[in-house]
């Protein structure tokens, strides 16, 4: 790769040391989660649960909610089936099928503590089941509403990257790498601060290695994003990147790893941002459209649609 040499700092390789890219394969996801496939560890590990349930998505969240919400009522109603049908008083189906949709109903209101009245346990052994169940559906319950909590809670950032990295025109008859970001949340993000971290695969005595570069930025730390903010890499005297051609980035299956830190004026707490940039990623000779506009009483007004939007300047 045709890069101007810098000294490399062992604290910029983000924990992946000198393993090289293979296949292209990003180190840091569009989504900020680490392209890293872990063996050893135990799929229904009690110490990962926790953390699992948090930070899944929301779909996979609900799923798994009433998944076992409807598995636990099945389960109690078979159990109340298999007492016979002299364990729920007022249950009146007459096959099989009512009957269990009797008792089906009825574990759903028990669980609940709902409890209507109109189906209530006989018996020692009923009494018994279903109290166990209320129990369980005390805790269940409980333990669901503090995940709730803890995903509503949990401070995070919400930044929306543009899609592409532009080398574009920079000051006078000059270059820059260039991408954007903006705040998809309405609070208020302070004290910003930005490292961009440049990889690329380098063969040393035959043998693939992966380097890492921490790249100058024209701006490092904003105070407020209060619109969308461009974050520049001049390709001046002083990067390592200033003669990169398409095809360097090509051969050395280069990649930008984008760090984002920034303090959360809502929550009081500090939260990150992370994404990633692979070199077919790059649009070369572009620049970005405007993203903001002014309503008719002149105040700016920024279209978070337009983040990605770029134009050619050949």
């Amino acid at each position: 790769m045709l890069l101007h040499k810098r000294k490399f700092n062992p604290e910029d390789d983000l924990g992946f040391g000198q393993q090289p890219v293979i296949k292209n394969q990003r180190l840091i996801n569009r989504d900020g989660s680490v392209n890293v496939k872990r063996r050893g560890v135990s799929r229904f590990s009690t110490s990962n649960n926790y953390h699992t349930l948090i930070t899944m998505g929301w779909g996979k969240f609900w799923v798994f909610v009433l998944t076992g919400y409807l598995i636990a009522n099945l389960i109690f109603a078979a159990i109340y089936v298999s007492l016979g049908t002299g364990s729920l008083n007022g249950a009146e189906g007459i096959n099989f099928f009512e009957r269990f949709m009797d008792a089906f109903f009825f574990s759903a209101q028990t669980i609940s503590t709902v409890g209507y009245g109109h189906i209530s346990p006989h018996g020692m052994m009923a009494n018994s089941v279903a109290a166990m169940e209320s129990m369980i559906g005390l805790l269940a319950f409980a333990l669901a509403t503090g995940l709730l909590y803890g995903r509503f809670s949990r401070p995070s950032a919400k930044i929306k990257f543009s899609k592409n990295l532009l080398v574009a025109p920079y000051q006078e008859n000059g270059r820059g790498i260039m991408f954007r970001l903006a705040n998809l949340r309405r609070n208020t993000l302070i004290d910003l601060q930005m490292e961009v971290i440049f990889s690329y695969n380098e063969d040393v005595d035959g043998k693939k290695i992966r380097r890492f570069l921490s790249l100058d930025l024209e701006r490092k730390r904003v105070s407020i994003l209060t619109m969308n903010w461009t974050v520049v890499h001049p390709l001046n005297d002083d990067s390592p990147l200033r003669d990169i051609t398409p095809e360097d980035m090509q051969k050395g299956e280069a990649s930008f790893a984008i760090l984002l830190k920034a303090f959360d004026d809502t929550f009081s707490q500090t939260v990150h941002s992370r994404t990633s940039y692979q070199f077919d990623e790059m649009v070369w000779d572009a620049k970005f459209k405007p993203a903001f506009d002014r309503d008719v009483e002149g105040r700016l007004v920024l279209d978070l649609d337009k983040i990605d939007h770029f134009e050619l300047v050949r």
